[in-house]
């Protein structure tokens, strides 16, 4: 096992780190909390799929521009690190900079070739990337950003969206208590299909109270169609105006037709897993969850998803306990997927 971690290695070779969560949702991860994930004292906040991916974006006073790289981590059954997965990533980087040194150029950007811990976001998120990174480093925005402006104010008219480059909704979003008014007014009168963009660019904001009120009252105007239903939910999902999305996601949770709708429900478990801590709201969740239109293989892919976010561990299985003694049909449920979880739990090996 290594010694130093990749934070030590990168700022002992002179870069200046950024790193961004690029998982549920693209968020800032402070350095000191990376560090300490990278030693194993916490477990990664938010696991996706069993791994943690992050942006990180570093600069380097030899370099022109700041090289970014996107990783993603396998994690133990603690959704910490798997330490083996960090020291062959070490051994191949400081492999790739040891044949790089009599090459022109940064040993950093040819580093990554081949690596199996590299990903590539996809386009919406490489924007939502670069429009957060921008607001961190207190940069002004990409070219598109005026032209969004323009369209979210109604200048143009709504139907001229197709013109709007999805980069200019993602600078708009990062930058929405600055465009708050234009927003407030234009998430009334907006097609489906920015609106459905700049959902997906919001989710990773902590909006306020305004632009929360505007997304419900949408939502409640939306609750014919799945697909802006569940835009919606994204976009609300971050908020800081935490009893709109609560009461606008018991509203739908009333609605049996969408309480059922399996991409409702993925949308809330992928995108607002902190509303899950409240026991009620919980017990609501997964007996609709244990009552979804795509059957059990859903229920369970779901719920696994969730129960390996450490902080959602206890609250979902106490609320699991509940609602198996409450309802017998999503009891049923709750016992096949007991059943398959626990011959599926295996001991963690650091072998990759």
């Amino acid at each position: 096992m290594s010694e130093t971690t990749l934070t030590e290695l990168l700022e002992n070779a002179g870069a200046t780190l950024r790193i961004l969560d690029m998982g549920r949702r693209v968020v800032k991860v402070g350095r000191n909390r990376f560090l300490q994930f990278e030693k194993t004292a916490i477990a990664w906040p938010a696991p996706l799929a069993r791994q943690a991916w992050f942006g990180m974006l570093m600069q380097n006073a030899e370099l022109p521009e700041p090289v970014i790289w996107f990783l993603r981590m396998p994690l133990d059954e603690q959704g910490k690190l798997v330490l083996a997965s960090r020291d062959y990533f070490i051994h191949r980087l400081i492999e790739a900079w040891q044949l790089n040194r009599q090459k022109e150029g940064s040993e950093i950007t040819d580093a990554l070739k081949d690596n199996p811990y590299v990903f590539k976001p996809r386009e919406d998120r490489m924007a939502v990337f670069h429009a957060r990174v921008s607001v961190l480093m207190k940069q002004p925005p990409s070219r598109f950003y005026e032209h969004a402006q323009t369209y979210f104010n109604g200048d143009h008219g709504w139907d001229q969206w197709s013109f709007v480059g999805y980069q200019g909704i993602a600078d708009v979003a990062a930058r929405f208590g600055e465009n708050r008014e234009i927003l407030i007014k234009a998430i009334p009168e907006l097609p489906a299909e920015p609106l459905v963009a700049l959902c997906h660019c919001l989710e990773n904001e902590e909006i306020d109270h305004g632009i929360a009120e505007a997304l419900s009252t949408r939502l409640d105007a939306s609750l014919g169609d799945s697909a802006l239903l569940t835009a919606l939910i994204r976009g609300l999902s971050y908020t800081r105006a935490a009893s709109i999305r609560e009461k606008a996601y018991r509203r739908v949770l009333a609605m049996p037709r969408l309480a059922s709708n399996i991409e409702v429900l993925a949308a809330i478990a992928g995108r607002a897993w902190e509303m899950l801590h409240d026991g009620d709201f919980c017990d609501s969740y997964l007996a609709a969850l244990a009552s979804n239109d795509s059957g059990q293989e859903a229920f369970d892919h779901c719920l696994e998803d969730l129960l390996f976010i450490p902080e959602l561990k206890k609250p979902v299985r106490n609320s699991l306990n509940r609602i198996s003694e409450k309802d017998a049909d999503s009891g049923k449920v709750v016992q096949l997927f007991e059943a398959k979880y626990s011959g599926q739990r295996k001991p963690e090996t650091s072998e990759r």
